[in-house]
C-alpha cells in the first residue's frame, strides 16, 4: 500500500534560472500539496502530461528524492525515515536509470537477485517466468549495449520484478516501444495485479489507462487535479473523450 499526503517538492532557483520567470521568485515548485493512495490488487494511474511532476512523485515515494513538505508511507513504513525499509518492499522501473552495458540481461537480474538476498531457486523460477513472458530467451546472453531499446526495456521491467517485491512503481513503462512489447509489459502489469500487489504507473496514453487502471490521479504543473477511481470519473465527464475531459480540468479550452 502507498499513502502520500500533502507532498510538495520545491527546487531552489538560480540566478539564472531566475531570471527566465517574469515574477522574483527565488523557488518553484514541481508537486504542489499532492495526497492519494494506492492499494493492494489494484492499479494506481498517475496521468499528465510531460513536465506535470509525475515522474518526481514516482521519485519520492521511490526515495530517491525527499518531498519539501507531506508524508509518504509505503507498506507501513515512512518513506523518509525509514527508506531502507521502503527499498525492500519495491520494485522502481524508470527509464532513467541506467542498465551496465557491459552485463547480459541474464547477468544483470541475477546481479539485483543477489543484492535482494534471492536464493537461487525462487530466482531460477521467476526468472524463467519472467523471461517466457518478455520473450528475453533469445538476447538473454547477449551484451545490454548492443541491445534495442526495446530489449532494453524489457530487461529494465525484469530488473524491476524479480524480486517479487509487494509494491512496483513504473514511470512511462511503455514509451517509445513497438505494440508487442508493449503488450507483454501490460501483460506484467496485469498479473502483478491478480498477485495483490500494489501498482502505480505513469503515463499520458490514454489506452493505456482504460485498459490498465482501477484508481487514478490527473496531474498538470505539479497540482493534482482529480483522484479517485477510473469509472466514477467516467461517470462524471462531460466532454467527449477523455483527453478533452483533462484539459477541460485542468483550466484549458
Amino acid at each position: 500500500m502507498i499513502i502520500v499526503k500533502k507532498i510538495s517538492k520545491e527546487y531552489k532557483l538560480s540566478k539564472k534560472q531566475r531570471k527566465e520567470f517574469s515574477k522574483n521568485i527565488s523557488t518553484i515548485k514541481a508537486v504542489d500539496n499532492v495526497t492519494f493512495e494506492c492499494q493492494p490488487g489494484r492499479i494506481y494511474g498517475l496521468i499528465g502530461p510531460n513536465g506535470a511532476g509525475k515522474t518526481t512523485i514516482l521519485r519520492m515515494i521511490a526515495t530517491m528524492l525527499k518531498p519539501s513538505y507531506g508524508t509518504i508511507e509505503v507498506a507501513g513504513f515512512n518513506a523518509v525515515t525509514h527508506g531502507e525499509e521502503v527499498r525492500k518492499k519495491i520494485g522502481f522501473m524508470t527509464g532513467q536509470t541506467a542498465l551496465y552495458d557491459r552485463l547480459t540481461p541474464i547477468e544483470m537480474v541475477n546481479y539485483i537477485a543477489d543484492l535482494n538476498g534471492m536464493n537461487k531457486s525462487q530466482f531460477q523460477s521467476s526468472q524463467e517466468k519472467i523471461f517466457e513472458v518478455l520473450q528475453i530467451n533469445e538476447f538473454a546472453n547477449r551484451r545490454i549495449g548492443k541491445l534495442s531499446t526495446g530489449m532494453k526495456q524489457k530487461t529494465s521491467i525484469a530488473r524491476t520484478i524479480i524480486t517479487d517485491a509487494e509494491v512496483l512503481i513504473f514511470d512511462e513503462p511503455t514509451e517509445g516501444l513497438d505494440i508487442m512489447t508493449s503488450r507483454a509489459i501490460i501483460e506484467l502489469i496485469c498479473n502483478s495485479k491478480k498477485e495483490k500487489k500494489t501498482v502505480i504507473f505513469s503515463t499520458h496514453r490514454m489506452g493505456e489507462v482504460k485498459l490498465l487502471c482501477d484508481d487514478i490521479g490527473l496531474i498538470h504543473n505539479g497540482k493534482l487535479f482529480y483522484n479517485g477511481t477510473l469509472s466514477a470519473f467516467e461517470q462524471q465527464m462531460t466532454k467527449s473523450s477523455f483527453e478533452d475531459e483533462f484539459v477541460y480540468l485542468v483550466g484549458g479550452k
